[in-house]
C-alpha cells in the first residue's frame, strides 16, 4: 500500500495548527506541523509533501519569504502552496501571495469545507502524479527488459494498456471534482496532469 500523502501545516500559533488538523482529520492524509518558516524548510529537506498550507504572518521569516525559499529549491519548487492569512491583511497580500508562487490564497476565518475540498483535490492530483510516474517507469522497464527478449508482446501490452486506462479513468473523476469547484488553480493543475497522461497514452498507442 502506498504511503499516505503528507500535508505541511506552517503556522506559529498552536491553536491554528490544531484547527487545521481538525479540518483535515476526515481526509486520508498525514498532517505535519511546522511552527516557523525555518522549521518548514527543514521538514522539506527530507520529506515529500502533497501540499503546503502556509500562514503569511509569522515572526522572523514570514510566509512570503518562506515560499520564496521553497520555490528556489529544485526538490520543492513544484509543491502547491495555499497561503492563509487574516481578513484584515494588507490589500496587496493576495497579489504578493500569487507572485510568490501560491496556487491559492484564503483569508481567515475561512470555510472549513472549502479548505478541506481544496486540499482533497490537490492530494488527489499528487497521488495521481505519483502513480503516473510509477506507470511510466514500469512501461519503460517492461519495454526495455521483456519485449527485446522475445516475450509475450501481446500480454505485456494488454497489461500496460489496462494500467494506462485506469489512470485515465481516475483522472476523469478528478477533473469532475475540479470542474464542480470552479477553482481556476485546481483546473490548471488538472490540465497539466491531463497533458502528461495524454503524452503517456500517445507513446503507448504508438507501440500498438
Amino acid at each position: 500500500m502506498p504511503d499516505r500523502a503528507r500535508v505541511l501545516l506552517v503556522d506559529d500559533r498552536e491553536e491554528n495548527l490544531i484547527a487545521l488538523e481538525a479540518i483535515l482529520s476526515s481526509l486520508d492524509v498525514v498532517p505535519v506541523r511546522a511552527r516557523s518558516g525555518e522549521e518548514a524548510l527543514k521538514a522539506l529537506l527530507s520529506t515529500d509533501f502533497a501540499l503546503i498550507l502556509l500562514d503569511v504572518r509569522m515572526p522572523g521569516m514570514d510566509g512570503f519569504e518562506t515560499a520564496a525559499h521553497i520555490k528556489r529549491r529544485e526538490r520543492t519548487r513544484n509543491i502547491p502552496i495555499i497561503f492563509l492569512t487574516v481578513v484584515d491583511s494588507a490589500p496587496d497580500y493576495a497579489f504578493r501571495g500569487y507572485a510568490a508562487g501560491a496556487v491559492d490564497y484564503l483569508t481567515k476565518p475561512f470555510d472549513p469545507w472549502v479548505l478541506r475540498a481544496k486540499v482533497a483535490v490537490f492530494v488527489e492530483l499528487y497521488t495521481m502524479n505519483r502513480r503516473l510516474t510509477e506507470q511510466a517507469a514500469l512501461l519503460r522497464d517492461r519495454l526495455s527488459n521483456e519485449l527485446p527478449r522475445g516475450g509475450d508482446h501481446a500480454s505485456v501490452l494488454a497489461e500496460l494498456a489496462g494500467r494506462v486506462t485506469a489512470v485515465e479513468d481516475e483522472l476523469r473523476r478528478v477533473q469532475e471534482l475540479a470542474d464542480k469547484s470552479g477553482d481556476r488553480p485546481l483546473n490548471g493543475a488538472v490540465a497539466e496532469l491531463s497533458e502528461r497522461v495524454s503524452h503517456l497514452r500517445a507513446g503507448f498507442d504508438a507501440l500498438g
